[in-house]
């Protein structure tokens, strides 16, 4: 009962949010999109780091550590790179972009017919595709939980859930995991009710409130997720015999040899390596949000000042990687050594799906009765955190690009009124619902729809970057990079087998479309230019721009260069305390404890690089 109260006290909690901050998102599109932008950095970069929390990312964690061992989880920690250039280089200009989506740079950046040509075809790509194939993602989790958790059968009046289970039947809906151990029917019975009511909960507060609402069950939920995430580790470990015999154990199971692989921070054979510096080199930069494009670039745009803007981004990053991969890390092995596998299990069909599932499964084996409440809170806070934000990121698509721009002011010719905008946001959610469970219904396992949803952005990344950084970037650049996303994804995902090399191949024709593309076509004109260099100053390579307007043409290169050494400086520190602070909670079989001591003192140490050039750029921003 304690955990049920714990749970129903976070779902009140947040439609009373909704309904709060109701009056003043229906004023207009930016006060229900961009809560008026009037957020602080604090508040911005707890939103982005519980959004990105996310309910099916622990999930995948323990299924990346069951595959690979923690070295695998770079995969993860590596896109502190482009969270630090989103916040430090290009926080300033996506604020100062003072625009309601990023589809909506198309037009602030380029020129001609085919700027809104793009700026449509990116609300259908990411406010569709992308979107619904995240939230899928995210839906996938809430299945794992949920059948873990939510007995519905055990619970409803025989008449209610007997009708329900008979739909599910007749339409021949499946999405049981298969490892819960009921009925294929009930499961899927079970898991559709849950869906259903955390669907309907989430939506009932973020499109009432729209992002106030968002960002106030976001700061609650991360607070939630990371107490209730080291209340479990605590817990974990205990069970595992507590570090030093969970280490042990580790080894007594999985062979020293094994267990070395399994704890160590680099890949652990030659064979391992240049996929590993393959992924972890490209993977960051070549990605669909490698300059904040989507919610992140929402949070940055929504932040009071400049400085809030850049300061959302470290804190986004510091919470994101640092402190949560430390709570995650213990759980991740504790799991390992509590529900062993042998290499014939992990050779098995749906091994990766039943290493997921037992992220939620120990939370109901290992937790006493209230603990578990507060950790399943945290879950189901964390999948409705991802919800509510790409709701409200994809409806924003849908209103502000597709509606708005498209269909009432280019075809119709009108000017659709504030509340009507603000109905339309409400509405699409139903669609963008609809379109992700359909895909929800086709993915096998949550590490599936991450490939496939990296492959679809690498061929986008490099061009969203450049965009910023070099004024001979035209609106066909940008346009030949979404149609190498769309038709050449599909082939290597189809034809190539090694993930690294999909990720490899990828980049590279992209690289050579885009460059060669932007090369043969005309660049943007310059009144365009010229209109965008005063509104955003952008930093890196605009010289004839910076020219004609009589600004000094090397101060965006210098600006460009200072923020690049701020993200590897600030990267540096994140991720020396990362790696010597987990060597020294999980050391391997030959691990150095001197060796991991002296990379957190030169995490600590490094500080020193970046500190007063920090303090020094927010200054300079907010004077």
């Amino acid at each position: 009962m304690i955990d049920v109260v714990i749970v129903l006290a976070f779902v009140a909690y947040s439609i009373w949010a909704g309904f709060r901050a109701r009056a003043k998102a229906s004023e207009n599109l930016e006060e229900y999109f961009l809560a008026g932008r009037s957020v602080k950095g604090w508040k911005a970069g707890l939103s982005m780091a519980a959004t990105q929390y996310a309910a099916d990312t622990p999930l995948l964690v323990a299924g990346l550590l069951a595959t690979g061992g923690i070295f695998m989880l770079w995969r993860l920690w590596i896109y502190a790179l482009a969270f630090l250039l989103m916040g430090l280089v290009l926080g300033r200009s996506w604020r100062r972009a003072m625009i309601l989506t990023d589809a909506e740079f198309s037009e602030l950046r380029y020129s001609g017919n085919a700027a809104l040509a793009l700026r449509g075809l990116k609300a259908l790509y990411y406010g569709t595709l992308i979107n619904c194939t995240v939230m899928a993602m995210v839906l996938i989790a809430a299945t794992r939980i949920s059948e873990t958790f939510l007995y519905w059968h055990l619970w409803l009046p025989e008449s209610v859930y007997g009708s329900i289970l008979g739909f599910v039947q007749w339409t021949g809906i499946s999405i049981a995991s298969g490892l819960s151990g009921l009925e294929a029917s009930v499961a899927s019975t079970n898991n559709v009710i849950s869906i259903v009511a955390i669907l309907a909960f989430t939506t009932l507060y973020s499109t009432t409130g729209g992002l106030r609402s968002v960002i106030a069950t976001d700061i609650l939920q991360f607070s939630i997720a990371m107490l209730a995430t080291l209340i479990y580790a605590i817990y974990a470990v205990a069970k595992a015999g507590g570090l030093g015999v969970m280490l042990t154990k580790l080894s007594d199971i999985y062979g020293t040899q094994r267990a070395g692989e399994i704890l160590s921070f680099a890949p652990s054979t030659q064979e391992a390596l240049m996929p590993f510096l393959v992924v972890i080199s490209l993977q960051w930069f070549f990605q669909m949000n490698s300059d904040g494009t989507g919610y992140l670039a929402q949070r940055t745009m929504a932040c009071k000042t400049d400085e809030d803007a850049r300061f959302a981004g470290m804190i986004f990053t510091w919470a994101q990687v640092l402190v949560r991969s430390l709570f995650w890390l213990p759980i991740g092995i504790a799991l390992l050594v509590i529900y062993p596998f042998t290499p014939a299990d992990a050779a098995r069909e749906g091994f990766v799906a039943g290493r997921e599932i037992l992220f939620a499964t120990g939370i109901r084996d290992l937790l006493p009765i209230g603990i578990r409440g507060l950790m399943l809170t945290g879950l189901l806070a964390a999948l409705a955190s991802t919800i509510d934000t790409h709701l409200t990121w994809g409806g924003s698509y849908w209103t502000n690009d597709i509606y708005l721009r498209l269909v009432n002011q280019k075809w119709l010719k009108r000017e659709p009124a504030s509340r009507e905008l603000v109905l339309v946001a409400r509405l699409s959610n139903i669609l963008i619902l609809a379109l992700a469970l359909v895909i929800m219904a086709n993915l096998d396992s949550i590490q599936t729809a991450w490939h496939i949803s990296l492959l679809f952005g690498a061929g986008m990344g490099m061009v969203l970057v450049l965009r910023w950084f070099w004024e001979r970037i035209n609106v066909y650049s940008e346009l030949s990079a979404v149609a190498v996303s769309l038709i050449v994804a599909p082939i290597i995902l189809v034809t190539v087998g090694e993930e690294w090399l999909r990720l490899l191949l990828m980049a590279a024709i992209s690289s050579a479309v885009v460059l060669g593309t932007t090369l043969l076509t005309a660049p943007t004109d310059e009144a365009t230019l010229d209109a965008f260099y005063k509104r955003v100053s952008p930093v890196g390579y605009w010289r004839r721009t910076a020219q004609r307007l009589g600004a000094d043409p090397q101060e965006p290169v210098r600006e460009l260069w200072r923020g690049l050494y701020m993200v590897g400086s600030v990267a540096l520190s994140i991720f020396l305390l990362l790696t010597g602070l987990g060597r020294i909670m999980l050391p391997g079989p030959e691990t150095s404890a001197l060796v991991s001591w002296l990379m957190v003192l030169l995490g600590v140490a490094s500080v020193w690089l970046w500190k007063g050039a920090l303090g020094a750029s927010l200054r300079t921003v907010k004077g």
